[in-house]
């Protein structure tokens, strides 16, 4: 069996920062550009959860600019409580961004403070709120033979 992929805790708080601030500015932007930052805000939740966390702009930003002036990390984490994160984060997003196209403003911005509130904690305190579901659905799955 094959170990799980790690990843620097770091660059999941870095990325939380950055994803909190493309929040926070989707909520006091005008519509059309609340539209534009969370399409993209999207597509990066999208990479990450269906792809992979080190194919994300954000996490490419981390390992190119921020890890080298940090050096190497002194822990890894299994990579798929935040990957589940980044699943949550990408349904929390993509409701905010459909409900913004037909016209439910008011859905899109709960949404979005939602993914917000969830990004600032991440990034500030490093609770991942995602990651915490993954763990307690996981508590709930069955163990394969």
């Amino acid at each position: 069996m094959s170990q799980p992929a790690q990843v620097d805790p770091r660059g999941l708080r870095v990325n939380a920062g950055i994803t909190a601030v493309v929040l926070a500015a989707v909520l006091v932007t005008p519509e059309t550009v609340s539209v534009a930052l969370l399409a993209v805000q999207v597509a990066v939740f999208a990479v990450s959860a269906l792809v992979s966390l080190q194919a994300s702009p954000y996490a490419v930003f981390f390992a190119k600019v921020v890890r080298p002036r940090l050096g190497r990390p002194t822990e890894l984490e299994d990579a798929r409580p935040p990957r589940f994160a980044q699943l949550v984060g990408l349904v929390f997003t993509a409701t905010a961004l459909v409900a913004f196209l037909v016209g439910a403003a008011p859905v899109g911005y709960v949404a979005t403070v939602f993914a917000l509130v969830a990004a600032l904690l991440n990034a500030s305190v490093g609770l991942c709120l995602g990651c915490e579901l993954y763990l307690v659905l996981r508590r709930f799955t069955p163990a394969r033979a």
